[in-house]
């Protein structure tokens, strides 16, 4: 995944059908020149025309799960789908099983708790515009106790190396190619190389696809 400038603000489309969600998240980030909030949209359609009239103005799409027209689970499925590039953090009230795995599913970027403060909020911007994924640490829990294993763990060790197994673990941490090689005293492009082989022989695309097919297979961090 192509990692966000830092020294080139970071433009946010934020689609929430509360206006007091809105000025408290632009609050948020008011001191915070990195994040811009370029944009804002009242519910997931207006969003999705938005960012269709206007294709690469937007790196971050921060959506709301339940908005009328278009909610923000389907929101982040067609925007993944036309403009994968595009980086989507959900930011919800709701923290059930079905809500997380939703999103999981819709391949998002990143899942917090409307109750989440700034500093959790700047992490999962941090985390995903460097390459990462970003899943509060209080719905990891669900994420992990309610999918299913595709395979078990002795047929993943036959599919993956010892190091790859290594590296995966710390991808589903959210860990960046960079964090990996300094945990593991490796290069990046070592990582890289290793994460290139993990993606073929997983059959995943992305980073979130990879983590997803973590969680499914019992590879936790």
């Amino acid at each position: 995944m192509e990692v966000v400038n830092p020294l080139v603000p970071i433009n946010i489309l934020l689609a929430d059908d509360h206006q007091i969600i809105i000025d408290g998240i632009k609050g948020m980030l008011v001191d915070t020149p990195q994040y811009h909030i370029a944009a804002t949209a009242p519910d997931g359609q207006h969003a999705m025309e938005m960012i269709s009239a206007a294709p690469g103005k937007y790196d971050v799409l921060l959506t709301d799960i339940s908005m009328p027209l278009l909610s923000g689970i389907d929101l982040c499925r067609l925007v993944k789908a036309a403009y994968p590039k595009l980086l989507v953090i959900v930011l919800s009230m709701y923290s059930s099983v079905a809500a997380v795995q939703d999103a999981v599913m819709a391949e998002a970027d990143g899942y917090i708790l409307k109750s989440s403060g700034k500093d959790e909020l700047l992490k999962a911007l941090h985390k995903v515009t460097n390459g990462g994924t970003y899943y509060a640490e209080a719905l990891l829990p669900i994420i992990y106790g309610q999918f299913q294993k595709a395979k078990t763990k002795e047929e993943v060790q036959r599919m993956l190396s010892a190091r790859e197994l290594e590296i995966l673990a710390l991808i589903v941490k959210e860990q960046t190619s960079e964090e990996i090689g300094n945990t593991l005293f490796i290069s990046k492009k070592t990582v890289d190389n290793h994460r290139a082989h993990i993606l073929e022989k997983t059959g995943c695309k992305t980073t979130v696809g990879l983590v997803k097919w973590a969680i499914k297979n019992g590879v936790e961090g």
